[in-house]
């Protein structure tokens, strides 16, 4: 359904997702699911399906360098629930915030289980999206975003952008992707890790050489990211931060 109500028919292609979206367990996507009777904060991100020149693509984020908190981490729109929101709401309102992408123009056609972020305690839903009527997108503040990516489904199943990621500081492996332009871009961590594991429980992943690895560039280690590795899987406040710093 459109935020407005009426139906709007998805494409051939997303059918799977949305029939996914019913089937799928916390433990298809995680490890962590919040705990039971827990006092987690609760958090919304947008995965919005778009069509492109090569078909099916998802709308990500890829985070300021020089952010206090997970700089260049490759993201889905999203983040915390303002009080009385629901999660589809503050998806939306999210994703208009950070790239400007009208609500009206998305149709919301299921959600994933919620999944819990240990490091803060976040309890996140990824809400599904079909960006029925696409727009023009722009970066609303470099401060909090440096680039957004339309990265197509086939590229995401194309063997030859898998990696997996190291970690200098540990032995934290993660499965990602190399994306962008000249596919130099790695998406990796929580939403790399809903990606991946949500291709393998479509049946869309392909083999691909997992001991092709890739350690993650120096800018992410920047200020607050010297943590231990886990926090690097996190969502957080700090882009709601700045655009209350800023005024908007």
């Amino acid at each position: 359904m459109r935020p407005g109500g009426d139906r709007v028919e998805l494409p051939g292609w997303l059918r799977p997702v949305e029939q996914a979206a019913q089937d799928i367990s916390a433990s298809d996507l995680t490890s962590f699911v919040p705990p039971p009777g827990g006092a987690s904060r609760r958090g919304a991100v947008l995965m919005l399906f778009g069509e492109g020149p090569r078909g099916g693509e998802l709308l990500l984020t890829e985070r300021a360098h020089d952010m206090r908190s997970h700089p260049g981490q490759v993201s889905f729109p999203g983040g915390s629930l303002d009080e009385g929101e629901d999660v589809v709401e503050a998806a939306l309102r999210e994703a208009e915030e950070e790239v400007g992408v009208d609500p009206a123009s998305v149709t919301v056609f299921g959600r994933l289980p919620e999944l819990w972020l240990p490091p803060s305690d976040f309890a996140v839903t990824p809400v599904l999206g079909w960006w029925h009527q696409p727009t023009e997108v722009a970066v609303v503040s470099r401060a909090e975003v440096h680039a957004i990516h339309h990265v197509p489904l086939a590229e995401l199943v194309d063997p030859e952008h898998r990696i997996t990621v190291c970690i200098p500081h540990g032995d934290y492996r993660s499965p990602g992707f190399l994306i962008g332009a000249d596919h130099d871009v790695i998406l990796w961590g929580f939403t790399g890790g809903i990606i991946s594991r949500m291709l393998d429980f479509l049946g869309w992943s392909q083999p691909w050489d997992e001991s092709r690895t890739r350690d993650l560039p120096a800018y992410m280690f920047s200020g607050r990211e010297r943590r231990r590795a886990a926090d690097l899987l996190d969502i957080d406040d700090d882009q709601r931060d700045q655009r209350r710093e800023s005024g908007r």
